[in-house]
């Protein structure tokens, strides 16, 4: 078939040359020309497949000049863009372009920021105040009968219909300000775990005391009304919270939540501290105890922080470190470190004879070496030793390295119900200033393990040091607003930190003592925090970011601290210790980051590789960093401003009267995620959505809003000079008959935030249904980016379109999938959603002003059409007719884009496919789609490759191996942990495969769901876990406007032809089709992969 294909192309081919007249002539008279026949045959072929078919340039180049001219003229007329870019010129003569001051709006920003948390700080000190004064006159009574409001019992009745005891009917309100939740402003409730009775005396005492709260919080909250929850954590065990809300149990109906295992509270309540865990594995610590003694740990693990340092050590006949890597050292006890201690810890296999002089002295070595060489927390030092019992003389150990300073106190845990052994644990740790205490069962852990908290706050008690602290970046998930928030675009706007002090007894009886009452504290979204730093100030590719004294990041747009795993959103396991340099990963010497962490103030620039469209488009940009310290806090703060167009704001002004008028027209919106006016302060504002906060305050009848000014005057002026485009487009939309089919959408935005958009087709008949829509919120103004469409056109000469089709695909190229507001829909809306992304096309373009040499970009202007309008246009042109004259042109003629032997695309300059016979391959990479041809443009020079960073990536977990570092201690342990795993399976069908059952077909069926350790291997596999990754990008070099070669591929050879199209960012690729090199060049993937680290 081969054959007779390329002998009919041949007519074709003008100047291809061959011969195979004679084979056409001779036939077989016999059996002796067979042989001459086959030869003859063979060398047609071969001169065919030598000659191969031409493409001509010359042809390719006027498709690609009709095409480009074609839809040029299409995007301008539909979106308007030549009329917006004349009413900003019309007016350069009336506006200010002024530079954009990099240090001084960092120094304003962190001076805002200042003032905020210090409102939240001195909120949080009058709190502490009230519940120690509280305390102070509070006489304790063992026999209190106290009714509260407990959070789990209010509103609820019994079988009878009657008010359970502490329950009671408690008025709830859905409140703006906490996310819409049903809360109670006037009151604060009780939350008391499960596993603590709700009326022991220490529990009614406290509640009790703690009562006159109340009115300080309703103070506070009227003092500060960006305020959100406030809270006082008893070191009882109770929680109150204001406002009162109703807490809701797991489906068992438990609440596992103690607030004494909270950040906030373990930090507030203790100093820094280094911390070695010792843990006993010697053979008498088998069942039960080990379970218990594994759960110690990891109890005394979370009670660990960012600011603390920790090392575990195991012993038996001998000690060894339960990660090898780490020994002899301590390491931070970020998220990252406790985990990966936890899944050691899991590990582990008892073995020998406990022998716990070496382990103590080895423990002694790591925090003295700390010491000596001011590494670690350099404040308090713990060993916490777990064991079932001491045997041996241990004293001299103690006299070595610990007395008489006893610098470092010596917790105990005695597992098991077995006391034989109790008294010399306990004189351990009465001898070095520690706790003892016996865990006999599970339950005993969580209470026994938060006893040393109270021995390493005495200290803190006794001088009455009232220290502020400041969590890392959470995410709350206790509370039932988190759902509903992963609605947002912004991930890192989820999160929030909260500010905390210790409450101390000042009873004269008790002061010696040093007794904790417990922490108050309150949250600081770090969404309001940021708002501080506006977006329309730092331009399309700027930004603001927060990080903490450690490097990790508390707020960043390109902070992902969620993952989507099946159908729910999650947060990563190391989501709130997320280092500065895995995000600004350009930062390769750590300039920046150690300045920041430094607390210096300062300005340095860096080139960078920023991507765009969930990781698939790249942009090259300089940007400038401006960072300074918040006072009185341990962040710092960091802004970006991107030179070029971002170096420069323009400054218009127009009358209130004339602006507010353009502004109420119905195609015109403004970013709801922005502060125009702030209206969180009065209850009666927060319902307004910040439109009508706007027109509210300009024409008077809220005169009492507190409004951006100059983003308001912006704001104005823009409605004022984009309003033509409601007439135009509005025209056009009437005109019916000169309407293309498959225009759907024109639109527009200014750096004011500022977006007017013309429907052109009716919502049923619109491909792009959910475009410019409230869950599009990447096309959208938001609080951390600009319309994707607004960033890449700005990045494009202004005046040209640059073409694009939104993302195909339901997951992104980073590994974690995508975890925005997608994952709120169902399966048939995302796919919905999908499917209409790849069959819509969008046109963008960039809008300036200039005055003198200076150029701002005012926005950005564009339209959206049907895939299928643009594709007609190009297949109409591309098509050379029958009687086309052929006389002139030097290859295929007539060439036609629809011919079975011909491929046509059109492809941006990324590389992605937007034209293609094949509908699927819309939005696909076209390396997917012919690897030979991408590669060969890569080779030319005509395409470059660009490798990005993930460093928040998740990949599916290793299947056999428990510790990363394992693998690298014997190179034959793959191969033993393969062979384990296969006679461990086959042992198991051997004991579970019913061979009388083969010979019926029903009951072999029935017998397959019994391989449950191979189903839980897949579901394992299918795990995911934080990894890094390294994925490509593609763009492509505009100084190559077109080329065209040969590509050899085992017996045929494929012609192609690339002509960039004028006046776009797009390109023509006609392939010769009839060469499969599939099998000589494998598809090019953007699939990242994961970088492997050998330690």
């Amino acid at each position: 078939m081969r054959m007779l294909a390329a002998a009919g192309m041949k007519s074709r081919i003008r100047g291809s040359g061959g011969g195979g007249s004679e084979s056409d002539r001779s036939g077989p008279r016999n059996g002796r020309l067979m042989l001459p026949m086959w030869i003859i045959l063979s060398s047609s072929l071969c001169l065919v497949v030598e000659g191969q078919m031409k493409l001509s340039p010359e042809t390719v180049q006027k498709w690609a000049v009709s095409f480009g001219k074609e839809i040029s003229a299409l995007s301008t007329r539909y979106s308007g863009a030549k009329l917006l870019q004349k009413k900003y010129k019309d007016i350069e003569a009336a506006v200010k372009i002024e530079e954009v001051g990099g240090e001084e709006l960092a120094k304003k920003f962190a001076e805002e920021m200042e003032e905020m948390l210090g409102r939240k700080m001195k909120s949080v000190k009058r709190l502490a105040e009230a519940a120690e004064d509280a305390d102070l006159y509070h006489q304790y009574n063992e026999t209190l009968m106290f009714e509260y409001f407990n959070s789990m019992l209010i509103n609820t009745v019994d079988g009878n219909g009657n008010p359970l005891a502490l329950g009671g009917d408690f008025a709830l309100e859905k409140n703006e300000h906490f996310n819409k939740l049903p809360v109670n402003t006037q009151l604060s409730n009780i939350q008391v775990p499960t596993n603590v009775y709700n009326k022991d005396p220490d529990i009614l005492n406290g509640v009790y005391m703690s009562e006159a709260l109340n009115d300080v919080f309703i103070d506070n909250f009227q003092k500060d009304p960006t305020l959100t929850w406030q809270y006082f954590g008893s070191a009882s065990g109770f929680f109150r919270l204001y406002p009162g809300i109703q807490w809701i149990p797991d489906e068992n109906g438990v609440v596992t939540f103690d607030c004494r295992n909270r950040n906030w509270y373990i930090q507030a309540a203790t100093s820094p501290k280094d911390v070695v865990i010792v843990v006993d594995v010697s053979g008498s610590m088998k069942g039960l105890r080990l379970t218990i003694a594994k759960h110690t740990i990891n109890t005394i693990l979370d009670t660990l922080g960012e600011n603390d340092f920790v090392n575990i050590v195991a012993y038996s006949d001998y000690v060894r470190y339960v990660e090898p890597c780490f020994k002899g050292t301590l390491v931070q006890a970020d998220l990252d470190n406790r985990e990966h201690f936890k899944l050691l810890v899991d590990g582990l296999h008892v073995k020998g004879e406990g022998k716990v002089k070496d382990a103590m002295k080895e423990s002694f070595k790591i925090l003295n070496e700390a010491a000596a060489l001011g590494q670690g927390s350099l404040c308090n030092q713990a060993i916490m030793l777990i064991t079932d019992g001491a045997m041996e003389d241990f004293q001299s150990v103690f006299e070595e390295f610990n007395w008489p300073e006893r610098r470092v106190r010596v917790f105990t845990y005695l597992i098991g119900r077995e006391m034989t052994f109790a008294e010399n644990v306990k004189w351990i740790a009465c001898n070095n200033k520690g706790y003892y205490t016996h865990v006999s069962t599970l339950a005993d852990v969580q209470e026994n393990v938060m006893e040393y908290l109270h021995v390493l706050s005495r200290p803190m008690v006794i001088n009455h040091d009232h220290d502020i602290i400041w969590t890392e970046a959470y995410m709350d998930s206790v509370l039932p607003t988190t759902k509903e928030l992963f609605n947002s675009q912004a991930q890192s706007l989820l999160l929030m930190t909260s500010v905390a002090m210790p409450v101390f007894s000042k009873k004269k009886e008790t002061l010696s003592h040093g007794i904790l009452l417990g922490v108050v504290g309150t949250d600081v979204a770090l969404k309001e925090l940021m708002r501080l730093a506006p977006r329309y100030k730092l331009g399309v590719h700027g930004y603001a970011f927060l990080i903490t004294n450690n490097g990790y990041i508390l707020s960043h747009p390109d902070l992902r601290p969620l993952y989507k795993e099946g159908k729910r959103l999650k947060p990563k396991p190391n989501y709130n210790s997320v280092d500065l340099m895995e995000v600004e990963w350009e930062d390769t010497e750590e300039k920046l980051r150690t300045a920041m962490v430094r607390g210096q103030t300062g300005t340095m620039a860096l080139d960078v590789r920023a991507s765009v469209d969930k990781g698939r488009r790249v942009m090259f940009l300089k940007n400038d960093y401006f960072y300074t310290v918040i006072n009185e806090t341990p962040f710092s703060l960091g802004i970006v401003l991107t030179r070029g167009y971002g170096q420069y704001i323009f400054i218009g002004n127009v009358s209130v009267e004339e602006g507010l008028h353009d502004l109420l027209a119905p195609d015109l919106t403004i970013a709801s995620e922005w502060t125009y006016c702030e209206t969180d302060i009065d209850p009666a504002h927060r319902k307004l959505s910040q439109l009508q906060a706007v027109v509210q305050y300009l024409t008077g009848k809220e005169p009492n809003l507190e409004c951006d000014g100059q983003l308001l005057q912006q704001t104005l002026f823009d409605a004022v000079v984009t309003a033509p485009m409601e007439a135009y487009w509005t025209a056009l939309m009437l005109n019916t008959s000169g309407m293309e089919e498959g225009v759907e959408t024109a639109f527009l935005g200014t750096r004011s935030g500022l977006m007017r958009f013309q429907r052109y087709a009716g919502v049923e008949k619109r491909i792009g249904k959910s475009f410019l829509t409230s869950t599009d919120m990447e096309n959208m103004f938001t609080l951390d980016h600009f319309p994707v469409w607004y960033r890449r056109a700005s990045e494009y000469p202004a005046g040209q379109f640059l073409y694009y089709t939104p993302r195909r695909e339901t997951r992104d190229i980073f590994r974690d999938c995508e975890a925005d507001y997608s994952a709120t829909l169902s399966e048939e809306e995302v796919e919905l959603e999908a499917e209409e992304a790849g069959r819509i096309v969008i046109a963008t373009t960039a809008v300036t002003v200039t005055v003198g040499k200076k150029t701002a970009i005012a926005g950005a202007i564009g339209v959206q059409m049907t895939l299928d309008m643009i594709e007609s246009k190009f297949w109409a042109i591309a098509s050379q007719p029958n009687d086309t004259d052929c006389s002139d042109i030097d290859g295929i003629c007539p060439l036609r884009c629809d011919s079975f032997d011909i491929a046509c695309y059109v492809i941006d300059n990324n590389g992605f496919v937007i034209i293609s016979k094949e509908r699927t391959d819309a939005g696909r990479f076209f390396g997917e789609v012919d690897g030979s041809v991408m590669t060969t443009l890569i080779r030319m020079g005509m395409f470059k490759r660009v490798s990005l960073f993930d460093y928040q990536a998740m990949c599916k977990m290793n299947l056999h191996s428990v510790n990363s570092a394992r693998p690298l201690l014997s190179p034959f342990y793959g191969l033993a942990s393969a062979l384990k795993w296969f006679l461990s399976n086959f042992l198991l069908f051997l004991l579970e495969f019913n061979i009388c059952g083969f010979w019926h077909t029903d009951h072999f069926a029935d017998a397959k769901p019994s391989f449950s350790v191979s189903s839980a291997h897949k579901k394992r596999g299918d795990m995911l876990q934080p990894c890094d990754t390294e994925y490509p990008s593609f763009v492509y070099e505009p100084s190559v406007k077109e080329t065209n070669s040969i590509i050899k591929c085992g017996r045929c050879q494929k012609m192609f032809v690339v002509q960039q199209i004028p006046e776009s960012n797009l390109l023509m690729l006609v392939v010769q089709a009839d060469c499969d090199c599939s099998r000589q060049y494998s598809p090019i993937t953007m699939e990242p992969e994961e970088v492997k680290y050998i330690l």
